[in-house]
């Protein structure tokens, strides 16, 4: 019934268990053979955390000018990190006003500019909360203003940031600080009184730690696109680009889960179909998932951009044509095999299959972001169909979208692909769009303080263009909730690296992380990097572990069937 590498997986774990511990694993594997839910077999003390367990989370948020701001905000953040509280760094530049509503615990470190303005990068947000009157009467918040007292306008930007939260309801529990040019020795008091004071404030509003969510069923969610922002340099070759989506209704997910999109095709193509058949693009059509006018099944409902050869095979016998076996648009085909009335289009149009769902990793966390709001990082694709460039059609159609316009998604749960315990230490090999479920990985831990510890090793073409989400990563890195960062830029040196490289020069420490319990993690393209990367591991395995190479397969096998080693590639 179970194959070798199974059954010594299973008499490893058995071996190690107490009488109570297998009594329960026997519980709990006869539910999983029964169908039962898995809570209905979860320990009771897995089930209902103590309403002692305090959640200690706050948002240290900087507006700077000339990064001392930011310097600062980064070492501090790491101070307060070191001694159990979770904290998220951000910057006002990039930061939503609006979020602030959804924010317990916030603390801003700002300067003040010339004659008393706001650091520029920060003067949206000072804008804004002057600009519009907010609720923030669940907020408690602190500032720490940096200045230099030579200015009549001292620590201005920080008086007014302090004053107009008040204003707006919200509960300042630490006093302004106002700190001078020399202001290392003060502003480490300040952060040393904010510890205390939410350690304080916690304690006296204990919050049970929540379950994690998990989606049931393919629901769908409607949301505006509220950012979109190409993450290459304009120098690139490539347009990588970080899409942001907020909602109304509440979204549910796991680091590790996909947004699942369908694409329209575009509105030129479609009516350029309709002028080419005559049909009436009003005429209502019924076919096995869906009736709608013609204009809307080609335009939302339809894949009529890469037909399947089997599509083009039924197109000629209804048509009549002779084709040979090849894959083109429904376009191409109406060009150079046209139908001969709209009639015979509307049979075309049952043979024409549905467009279907493109799935893009999540690279948003929902402790970090909150639960209306969804990040995802797309690569415009291209490739040339008889010397002409076309784009793939999701990528296209996501890389296009204007702020404010609506899409409809859904969620694909993360299955094997998710997050081990919060003191698991895990090593994340991403390149490229492959950073995405990693991003989601670190701002997951960073948020909810996780311990274990986090390795990323991330590559692309060209250091300075391509580059993703560099200044995150380097905050990460600064505040410790990125232990390691391995780079990999293919195009910067005369003989090209790439991550399996960056593998192969650690090999030592990434055998001494697996021996400890470490999971590996792998996203991006299946050919030919997780099958090198694979290979890669191996042979650390092997040579670091003393092992045969058959020895090397069965403990990468071990690892994977322990939910130790996971692949999201593509």
């Amino acid at each position: 019934m179970l194959s070798e590498t199974k059954l010594n997986v299973l008499k490893q774990i058995s071996g190690e268990l107490s009488r109570d511990e297998a009594i329960w694993a026997s519980g709990y594997l006869a539910g999983i053979a029964g169908g039962t839910s898995l809570t209905a077999v979860l320990p009771p003390q897995q089930l209902n955390n103590s309403s002692q367990n305090v959640v200690k989370k706050i948002t240290l948020a900087y507006g700077t000018e000339t990064g001392n701001s930011k310097k600062l905000a980064t070492a501090l953040a790491g101070i307060v990190k070191k001694k159990g509280l979770q904290v998220k760094l951000a910057d006002l530049s990039q930061y939503k006003p609006k979020d602030l509503t959804k924010e317990e615990f916030f603390f801003i470190v700002i300067s003040t500019q010339g004659e008393g303005e706001p650091p520029a990068l920060a003067k949206k947000f000072y804008d804004y909360i002057h600009e519009n009157e907010i609720n923030l009467s669940g907020l408690k918040y602190g500032v720490l203003a940096l200045g230099d007292s030579s200015y009549p306008q001292f620590c201005k930007t920080g008086e007014d940031v302090d004053s107009r939260f008040e204003i707006l309801g919200a509960q300042r529990i630490i006093p302004i600080k106002k700190c001078d040019i020399d202001y290392e020795q003060e502003a480490s008091h300040w952060i040393e009184h904010v510890f205390e004071t939410v350690n304080k404030n916690a304690d006296q509003n204990p919050k049970s730690i929540a379950a994690p969510k998990v989606s049931s069923g393919r629901k769908k969610y409607q949301g505006k696109v509220s950012a979109i922002i190409n993450l290459n340099d304009i120098m690139s070759e490539k347009e990588t680009y970080h899409i942001e989506i907020e909602t109304e209704e509440a979204i549910v997910y796991q680091p590790g889960a996909a947004l699942g999109v369908i694409p329209f095709n575009s509105k030129s193509v479609v009516d350029e179909i309709i002028t080419l058949t005559g049909i009436d693009p009003q005429k209502q059509i019924e076919t096995s998932k869906v009736t709608a006018s013609v204009e809307e099944l080609l335009h939302k409902h339809l894949n009529i951009s890469y037909l399947l050869k089997s599509v083009v095979a039924q197109y000629a016998k209804i048509t009549g044509h002779t084709i040979p076996e090849v894959r083109l648009s429904l376009l191409d085909l109406l060009r150079i095999y046209p139908v001969k009335n709209a009639d015979e289009f509307k049979e075309i149009l049952h043979i024409v299959t549905a467009q279907a769902p493109r799935l893009y990793s999540i690279s948003s966390s929902l402790e970090a972001h909150g639960d209306t709001e969804i990040h995802i990082t797309v690569a415009r694709s291209e490739f040339f169909i008889d010397h002409q460039k076309h784009n793939g059609l999701c990528s296209g159609f996501l890389s296009e979208f204007k702020e404010g316009e609506e899409v409809e998604f859904y969620i694909q749960d993360a299955g094997h692909f998710k997050l081990p315990e919060a003191d698991k230490d895990i090593i994340m090999i991403g390149p490229g769009t492959g950073i995405a479920p990693f991003r989601s990985f670190l701002w997951e831990r960073d948020a909810t303080g996780a311990e274990g510890r986090n390795w990323l090793f991330f590559g692309d073409r060209n250091f300075v263009s391509d580059f993703l989400y560099q200044a995150e990563l380097q905050d990460f890195l600064k505040t410790g909730s990125l232990t390691h960062l391995d780079l990999a830029f293919s195009r910067d040196t005369d003989e090209k690296v790439y991550v399996q490289h960056k593998l192969e020069q650690k090999s030592q420490e990434i055998f001494y992380w697996l021996e400890g319990g470490a999971s590996v993690y792998v996203c991006g393209a299946k050919e030919p990097m997780a099958y090198d990367v694979e290979q890669t591991l191996l042979n650390i395995i092997q040579n670091e572990g003393k092992r045969s190479k058959e020895d090397a397969v069965n403990y990468l096998e071990e690892m994977e069937l322990g939910g130790r080693y996971a692949k999201d590639v593509y």
